[in-house]
């Protein structure tokens, strides 16, 4: 008698159970992303997605992959309030990494097999998810594992593994269970799972900086407008200097004006002796110019200015960036990130190599977008100062605007709607950051995926060879 290969009995989540795994997905991801104290549930969203690869067929997996990805793209409900019923075309393209993933993983099941694929899984999901955040025309990283726990947890070695990494191995502990023998799964899954949901709600203790003679102090302020008009930033910058009078340095977001610097505000500079960092437009031919921060001296000169690197789709934000640059402040190395800059990997990377120890983030977030957009937007400064374990200061136009530390712990925040709102603080400079080990993984991850496409294309295409029947004679 024929035994059934394995790959096939590994095949063979009924609709309904789907239905009930895609649900749960849904709903794990949308609290993972409303409540930090239930961040632990992106763990049952990774468990659900990697079981939807049991469907009986890649087609099955890439439809029931879509609505599940759909579901969990409402997260980025802001879309609507940008872009009208465009914003349905975008949250489907987000679906369809999800649904990828689905099938991928359903046609590694069963083409290679269960133990294979979970060796697999995780290197699939890395690499799909780094290439939705970072590398193609349409790249969107909010809403990826790696934000939901905001940074602000010490357990968590972000400073190590980096925001993909933590990706990886919440699949690879998702897929190590899925290994282990059927009578003792289910309890070292309820082991794992309360593990992490205490993990996740610990006290978390701030970090405490040696006083040292390396480590430079930077009292820095900053004031919430949002396209103002010439009076106004100097009024505003007038109630910085009497508020903080012994503050070092004052920022304005992104784009306080469209066009250069006026000199006004580089007189304000020179008469009150203090440093500046403001967005403006910075021309370059013709109507051509480029989304740029200035740093304005005490002398009411430009002494650094750095353009936008990665500007948005499909918004009328300039020309990108010729290159990087680090502020070679009084305290130290400053690198400068322009609004959504942040949110890539590849921009802020190239700061951290360059020997950055502190990163400032003048930022546009236009309070029509709604309060949501600006939650999503401020979980970004606090992972990537856990990552590299450097402060962040950003100014968002009308909230939140942050003051993080090196671990990733918000020291200040300014609120949403919050026109007119200052926030001061400190930044506390050391040594330079470091770049954790997922910015040497996920592209690996990519190109492993690459070639596990190219498999099951050639695998899809090839048919297996048949081997020949020899019947005896009789005679």
């Amino acid at each position: 008698m024929n035994q059934v290969p394995t790959s096939v009995t590994e095949i063979d989540l009924p609709l309904q159970r789907a239905f009930f795994y895609s649900s749960v997905a849904i709903i794990s991801f949308h609290l993972a992303y409303a409540y930090n104290f239930l961040s632990f549930l992106i763990v049952v969203y990774l468990f659900c997605l990697i079981h939807l690869g049991r469907l009986r067929s890649p087609r099955m997996a890439f439809y029931t992959g879509l609505f599940t990805g759909f579901g969990c793209a409402l997260e980025a409900s802001f879309f609507w309030n940008i872009f009208g019923t465009a914003a349905i075309a975008l949250w489907v393209i987000l679906a369809f990494w999800t649904a990828l993933f689905v099938t991928l993983s359903q046609l590694c099941r069963a083409k290679f097999g269960k133990s294979f694929a979970l060796l697999l899984i995780p290197f699939l999901w890395t690499g799909l998810e780094y290439f939705r955040s970072e590398l193609y025309y349409l790249r969107f990283s909010w809403i990826n594992i790696g934000y939901v726990f905001g940074g602000d947890l010490p357990w968590l070695p972000l400073r190590y593994l980096g925001m993909y990494g933590i990706g990886f191995v919440l699949a690879a502990a998702v897929c190590l269970l899925e290994m282990l023998p059927a009578r003792i799964r289910i309890a070292a899954a309820i082991v794992t799972f309360a593990a992490l949901a205490l993990a996740t709600n610990l006290p978390s203790p701030k970090e405490n900086f040696p006083v040292a003679s390396s480590r430079r102090n930077v009292r820095i302020a900053g004031a919430q407008l949002e396209f103002p008009s010439e009076p106004q930033v100097v009024r505003a910058l007038d109630d910085l200097q009497k508020d903080c009078p012994d503050v070092d340095l004052l920022v304005l977001s992104e784009y306080t004006f469209t066009a250069p610097i006026p000199e006004s505000v580089r007189n304000w500079c020179l008469k009150n002796h203090r440093y500046l960092i403001v967005g403006g437009e910075d021309p370059v031919s013709g109507a051509q110019y480029r989304d740029t921060a200035f740093v304005i001296g005490p002398d009411g000169s430009i002494v650094f200015r750095q353009a936008k690197s990665v500007p948005i789709q499909f918004f009328k934000d300039g020309l990108p960036a010729e290159s990087q640059e680090l502020w070679e402040s009084p305290w130290g190395k400053i690198g400068i990130c322009i609004c959504y800059d942040l949110s890539y990997t590849r921009v802020t990377d190239r700061l951290i190599r360059l020997g950055a120890q502190a990163i400032i983030v003048p930022s546009m977030d236009v309070i029509d977008w709604g309060r949501h957009q600006h939650e999503l937007h401020a979980r970004v400064a606090p992972t990537r100062a856990a990552e590299y374990a450097v402060p962040v200061f950003r100014l968002a136009s009308s909230g939140f605007s942050q003051v993080v530390d090196a671990s990733g712990h918000v020291l200040a925040y300014a609120p949403v709607p919050g026109e007119g709102a200052t926030i001061t603080g400190t930044l506390s400079l050391g040594k330079p950051g470091t770049v954790p080990l997922d910015r040497f993984l996920a592209p690996i991850a990519v190109a492993i995926d690459a070639v596990i496409i190219l498999a099951l294309v050639i695998l899809r295409f090839v048919k297996p060879v048949k081997t020949p029947e020899f019947k005896l004679n009789p005679a």
